[in-house]
């Protein structure tokens, strides 16, 4: 990996806004993004709709290394194509979310989406959005942020997003679904959910999301990345 490419690192659990604060300082920025949990859920909708057991780390990650996929737009969100057909709906629901956590564990899928993941770092710059982005993927990234919020505020941040999408959602379930991906994530035995060393932790359960894109583009700024001022 090329320390000559500027790239950062916003790793953190779902519902810290990490997704939102990324898209927004590689906009302002006018660097390359990576949703890398925007891949694992492809990969899981990919593992599931071959008729692959998601449990079946090898099958998983073989179907990994042969889909084809496409990402289209300003952010790996914007349009996603598997095998020509538009998934962008289907990669945005709670399942999707669920399938990537549970492939997120297995050694192979992760091994085999790496390569993958690394190949954004490009001109000019890159923004990389994940939980292991600065502690495995991008080690040597020169900013590292790791953002996270307490779980009960990250559920009333989904229930709001969902709601928001025309689809239902209770409380109690979501925060449920999130203790579980926490404990998940957190407790893998490859690359756990964790705040690299070097790493800059910002708590944003009593933040504004503007607060938060403040506070991280001021990072930005402070480590000698750019020299953009805004």
């Amino acid at each position: 990996m090329s320390r000559q490419i500027p790239h950062c690192t916003i790793d953190g659990p779902s519902g810290v806004g990490k997704g939102t604060a990324a898209k927004w300082l590689a906009t302002q920025l006018g660097w390359h993004l990576l949703d890398s949990g925007a891949m694992y859920r492809v990969a899981g909708i990919a593992a599931e709709q071959a008729g692959v057991p998601v449990d079946d780390p090898a099958a998983v990650a073989d179907i990994v290394r042969r889909m084809k996929v496409r990402f289209e737009g300003d952010s790996t969100t914007d349009h996603i194509a598997l095998e020509g057909r538009d998934i962008t709906a289907d990669v945005r629901e709670e399942s999707a979310a669920m399938l990537a956590s549970r492939i997120a564990v297995f050694p192979e899928v992760r091994d085999a989406l790496l390569h993958a993941q690394r190949a954004f770092l490009q001109p000019p710059g890159l923004v990389a959005d994940g939980r292991d982005m600065g502690s495995v993927v991008f080690p040597e990234a020169p900013l590292k942020i790791f953002l996270d919020a307490s779980a009960e505020e990250r559920a009333r941040r989904r229930c709001r997003q969902l709601r928001q999408a025309g689809m239902p959602a209770i409380l109690a379930d979501v925060l449920t679904d999130i203790r579980a991906r926490d404990a998940r994530d957190r407790g893998r035995k490859v690359a756990p959910l964790k705040a690299a060393e070097d790493a800059v932790i910002i708590d944003t359960t009593e933040l504004t999301v503007d607060a938060v894109c403040d506070r991280i583009f001021s990072l930005v700024k402070d480590s000698g990345l750019t020299s953009v001022v805004s």
